[in-house]
This record gives structure tokens, sequence and C-alpha cells, in this order.
């Protein structure tokens, strides 16, 4: 299936985590991707590991595919000179480098758009663009600490934890591409293009409404839950005679409903659990009681016993156990691609579907400067030119491995 944005060319000036993973959504949508990378080593995230696959980074090879590696020395006269032609060619570029560097080498927004007045220039940061801390350094975790999302993760009284999946990055790559189809319909009406700014600290304020809203509301700091939500119960993990089982009883319809499915009628009735407002009010009484029940039989027999009631449950299951899962093999959500180097590459799509169908075909994510002699050709550069910026320099480390084998 052929991409919205088929035609359009990204200019990905990115490394680590949030800005790949926004221009790989961009390439998904079917924009022609062009990945900038140093000449000597390319994105950290080609070096992030162990685990590798087949001396390739998982990291890199999850957050880079449909894009071509265009390696390139952008401090030198003859680099900035490329990135130049670039700018002058591409619909959006995007940016996550520390803040400030881009405008060092001479391309500062204000400069961006004599050279291209109708690009999008997408710049993503970690505390924002404005303010005391605008120009630090951010990742991941250190903006789950710092915006007080780490705070209420883990179980109550013991150390914070940081959610393992990177929150903060990904999301702030979507709010990222949000932002380029709602600059590209503004250029459509004005021919101009914009300029979009996104930051991990402000998507990390916007993953957190109700326990803002909660306390600007309450003046009371939210809590450690553990698996559960501070305003819903049951709902939570409860431990089984094998592991844990997830209950989500959201309303009290639901409640009932569980309760009479586990045999335990009587709690439906008690004061102390007869609505949500009781029930939260009495969390530690209505865990420890719903436990010492569930407790006594495994996983999978409480899934067969509530199974057609309507009480939304689930094992708490690893890994393997969902790749292997049906239901996760029939949405299609994993898919074989042919890669050079790993005969059994998969990728998981972006989890978008028009009619029925995911969006694009997707490509392996490209050796570092694999395209260079390509674009630079594209661009208009001479066979001599090519092959002076082509340097045997840029070729070693195009073709030399990342990682070890492993696998």
């Amino acid at each position: 299936m052929d991409g919205s944005l088929q035609g359009l060319r990204v200019l990905d000036i990115t490394a680590s985590v949030a800005g790949p993973f926004a221009t790989q959504i961009l390439g998904d949508l079917g924009a022609d991707v062009i990945k900038v990378e140093r000449v000597e080593g390319g994105d950290d995230t080609r070096r992030w590991g162990p685990p590798f696959w087949r001396d390739e980074s998982p990291m890199f090879l999850s957050l880079n595919r449909n894009k071509r590696s265009l390696a390139l020395e952008l401090k030198s006269a003859a680099g900035q000179d490329v990135l130049r032609r670039l700018i002058a060619e591409s619909d959006v570029l995007v940016q996550n480098l520390r803040p400030g560097s881009l405008a060092k080498l001479g391309f500062d927004y204000a400069r961006l758009r004599e050279i291209n007045p109708r690009l999008i220039y997408c710049d993503m940061t970690g505390y924002g663009h404005t303010g005391p801390l605008r120009d630090r350094p951010a990742y991941d975790p250190l903006m789950q600490a710092f915006s007080g999302l780490m705070s209420i993760t883990g179980e109550p009284g013991r150390t914070p934890v940081r959610i393992p999946a990177s929150l903060l990055d990904q999301g702030t790559a979507m709010w990222t591409v949000i932002g380029v189809l709602d600059a590209l319909r503004v250029r459509d009406a004005t021919g101009v293009g914009s300029q979009v700014q996104t930051s991990l600290l402000q998507t990390a304020l916007m993953w957190l409404p109700a326990q803002l809203t909660g306390y600007l509301a309450s003046g009371e700091l939210p809590v450690k839950q553990g698996s559960g939500t501070q305003v819903i119960a049951p709902y939570q993990a409860f431990p089984t005679a094998d592991g844990h089982l997830v209950v989500a009883a959201g309303n009290d319809n639901l409640w009932r409903r569980l309760c009479t499915a586990i045999d335990r009628d009587e709690l439906s009735h008690d004061p102390r659990f007869v609505d949500n407002p009781s029930r939260v009010a009495n969390r530690e009484a209505l865990v420890e009681t719903l436990s010492e029940t569930l407790r006594t039989r495994t996983s999978a027999e409480w899934q067969e016993i509530l199974a057609g009631t309507g009480v939304p449950i689930t094992a708490i299951r690893t890994l393997d156990e969902v790749v292997e899962d049906e239901q996760v093999r029939a949405i299609g959500i994993l898919e074989h691609v042919e890669h050079p180097r790993i005969p059994d590459f998969t990728v998981i799509n972006t989890p978008i579907c028009r009619d029925g169908e995911y969006l694009g075909t997707p490509s392996a994510p490209p050796q570092l400067g694999e395209h260079t002699a390509e674009i630079l050709t594209e661009l208009g550069f001479s066979g001599a030119e090519v092959e002076e910026l082509v340097s045997s320099k840029a070729v070693a480390a195009a073709r030399a491995g990342s990682g070890k084998e492993t696998r």
C-alpha cells in the first residue's frame, strides 16, 4: 500500500530513540527518509547492546527501517555543502541533536528558511525550547525522573522504578509526527513551511493528565499503586497459584459479575465494597480478600472460569508467550522483512491499518553510509565529486560491522 507521504523527502538528522522513531513513522507513511549519520560510527544506537542480532543492534534495527543512510561529516565545508543541497530539496527536516548544535554549524531556523521557505523544521529537545534548562541535554530516564513520572511508579514504600519502554522518547516522536502532518496541511494552504517544536518534558506532562489534574484539584500527591490505579478498584494484578492475574473490574456491574464468578457473592453486598468509591477507600482490605481467593487456583483456571463473564482479565505474560500468541499472529503486526545479514529479521509494524492493511512495505534498516553515493548522485554531484566525498574512510565505516556476533 502506498503511504500518504509518497513524494515527500524527510531529512533525518537524529540519533538515539526519539528522533529516529519519529522519522521511521514518517518513512512508514511513505516519505523518502534520508538518515544523515556521522562517518565514524554513525548513530549511537548502532552500538547499543548486547543483545545483538547477527552483529546488528536490535535498538538500531527497531528504529530505522524505511530509510536511506548518508554518511556525512557535518563539521566539514564539503559536508555542509551537501547538507545545504539536501535542505533545499527536502520537505521536512527532523533533528534532535544537542540544543544549539545545528545552529553552531550555520543552520539555525532563520538560515533554514532562507534556503527553503517551504521546509518544515522539527526541533526535538529534552526540556523544551524556553526556560533556564532549555540547553540541557536529556534522555528518557532523566525525564521520567524530572517530570515526576518516576515518583508514582513501582510498589509503595519501595525504590522508584523507570518504565522500561522508552515511553517519553517514543511519545515525543508521535507528537512530532502529528506536528509534521499539521504543518503539511498548513503548507498546503499557505505555501510556507513552519517550525515544529516538541520535547520530552512536554510529553511526560501530557502523559500525566489525570494525576496532575487530581493534584491541582485536591493538593494531594498521588501515591504509588504498583500495578493498579488510584481511582478504580479492583484494577490491578493479583497473585494466583502459579503467577499473576490482572483484573480490571472498572465499574460496579463488573465487580458484581466478578464476585459471582469467583463464588464470593457476599463481597458485592459488603458495605466496604458496595461501589467504586467504597472499594477505593478500602483498597487494602479488598486486595487482601481477593488475593486469598485468587491464590487458590492457577491463572489458566481463573481465565477459564471468568471467560464469558465480561470481566476484563489476563495473565501477565512473558515476551516469548506474546510472540507465539494466536491473537498477536492474527493482527499481523510482526512481519518478516528481507535483510542482507539477518535471515529471520522481523519488524514491528507501525500500528495503523488503512482498509485492513498496514502502511507501506517495510524495508530493512540501512547499513551505515549504504546510500551515500546514490543520494549524492541524486543531488547532482558529478562522479568525481561523489568519489571524493565518499572517502575511503567513509566507505570503510559503512562496510564495518558495529557490535559483536552473538547469535
